[in-house]
């Protein structure tokens, strides 16, 4: 597998990065995770606008899917289109969030022309080469952390959450854990919605993985250089701040 970062920044696109966007690849498939804004450009600088073969949204909070409402008019609009319809694996609420956001008065509400919407819940199932697991995990919308296997490896997602132990379970002996840190350690933040550098790290470490890569800092008002001591101190493996472009063969 190889995971390309196409997004990291979290709850909205920060001077260098855009949100969230994950593109993962096997076999000649390509699986886009999250579609966060910002993030349509990187997929043409390091995918190809129209390489992706199905989308996984993690949950519905804007800097997570906001570029699929753009991406409607890449593939329905495009000279050398119309395209066939695209997987989509969501929440169940996903077509009608994304048709509200991109329709307007005079625009068409239905975007079955463009996606196949797949509805996500807790459990084992194929995209492509992968064999994908998800669960539901401690955010205040419905947000389902990520397992992807291929070949023997492991790649696992966090998605948005606070701690939670689902999290530690599709971590569990992975090569790779794509881990959000959201907050820094040492301050009163609010529970039950992201992690800290130290959490992350706590969770890779229960989990046995090989690789914490940490993503959806808030460039904004985070610290990277205090958020990757926390982490250090609470898992002894290697750990990314990860970057738009940055490449990991699993």
């Amino acid at each position: 597998m190889r995971l390309t970062v196409l997004g990291c920044a979290g709850s909205f696109p920060g001077p260098e990065a855009p949100c969230s966007a994950y593109l993962i690849e096997a076999d000649g498939f390509r699986l886009l995770m999250d579609f966060g804004p910002g993030s349509m450009s990187t997929l043409q600088r390091y995918g190809g606008l129209y390489s992706v073969d199905a989308i996984l949204l993690s949950h519905l909070h804007c800097d997570h899917m906001l570029d699929a409402c753009s991406y409607i008019v890449a593939r329905r609009y495009a000279p050398a289109g119309p395209f066939p319809p695209l997987p989509v694996y969501a929440p169940v609420a996903a077509p009608d969030r994304i048709a509200a956001a991109y329709g307007g008065e005079n625009e068409p509400m239905s975007i079955g022309d463009v996606y196949t919407f797949y509805a996500l819940q807790p459990g084992s199932f194929p995209i492509g080469p992968f064999q994908i697991t998800v669960d539901r995990v401690n955010h205040p919308i419905e947000t389902y952390g990520v397992r992807i296997e291929h070949e023997g490896k492991v790649l696992t997602y966090s998605a948005d959450t606070g701690p939670c132990e689902a999290l530690i379970r599709l971590a569990q002996g992975a090569d790779a854990f794509l881990c959000e840190a959201s907050y820094l350690d040492g301050v009163d933040n609010p529970p039950d919605l992201h992690l800290t550098g130290r959490e992350a790290a706590e969770h890779a470490t229960k989990a046995g993985v090989g690789r914490l890569l940490l993503t959806h800092l808030v460039p904004a008002w985070c610290s990277e250089a205090l958020t990757l001591e926390a982490a250090t101190s609470a898992f002894s493996g290697p750990i990314d701040v990860v970057r738009p472009g940055a490449r990991y063969d699993i």
